[in-house]
């Protein structure tokens, strides 16, 4: 069963899920290949989606896909994406502006680092003794009660942490100095240094993050930039 956020209170069942699906998914997704997920027919899940459509929340475009007739593949509009939660953009983006014009981008930076600091404070006591990919399953679960729809894999000792949904994508695109100081936040709550190998504004579905765990780091240390702040 799909984890759906709050936002989405007022859609019940599988329609909620659809959508949770299709903000997830790295490429629009038949009715087919969505009933294989869910575990109903095809015909089922295209009443669902022939409705979300006649709201202007889903659309499909025409895929060639092997041999055979095209297929209808689905994903949301831009009304079906602002269902997902945008994090008091407006306010945000304000105070950041406010911060650029005083401090440039590297005041940006460190009010970033400061919130996260705070989080890496509360929840090192919780962290410390976990191996990492309990680490990264907790780190998912707080930023999706963030709103980033997060979730953490674990292949073969690789710890992969994704975001399916930016809560805060339209000030990130202003300010790309939060996403720098995500980064170095994620680093220390896993206490493991991260690659980011997928990034919402570069186009991507979800922003993602990989892990080298044969290294570590302090969780409540400074970063080499960090050190080149000070």
């Amino acid at each position: 069963m799909q984890q759906v956020p709050p936002s989405l209170s007022g859609f019940r069942g599988l329609r909620a899920e659809l959508l949770v699906a299709l903000k997830k998914a790295p490429h629009p997704l038949t009715a087919k290949e969505l009933a294989e997920q869910f575990g109903v027919t095809p015909n089922a899940l295209r009443r669902h989606l022939d409705s979300l459509e006649s709201e202007d929340l889903v659309r499909y475009q025409r895929e060639v896909r092997g041999v055979g007739a095209p297929v209808h593949a689905y994903s949301l509009t831009a009304l079906g994406e602002s269902l997902f939660p945008q994090g008091h953009a407006a306010v945000l983006a304000a105070v950041l502006e406010s911060v650029r014009e005083v401090s440039g981008p590297d005041g940006v930076i460190a009010l970033a680092r400061r919130q996260w600091r705070n989080l890496i404070e509360e929840a090192s006591p919780r962290l410390a003794e976990l191996p990492l990919h309990e680490r990264a399953q907790l780190l998912a679960e707080l930023r999706s009660s963030q709103g980033f729809m997060a979730e953490a894999n674990d292949a073969g000792g690789t710890v992969v942490l994704r975001e399916h949904h930016c809560a805060i994508k339209d000030v990130a695109a202003r300010f790309p100095e939060i996403c720098v100081a995500e980064q170095e936040f994620v680093e220390r709550m896993l206490a493991v240094p991260v690659t980011r190998t997928a990034h919402i504004l570069d186009g991507c579905s979800c922003c993602e993050y990989s892990t080298t765990p044969n290294d570590t780091i302090n969780p409540g240390g400074d970063t080499p930039s960090d050190q080149e702040q000070a």
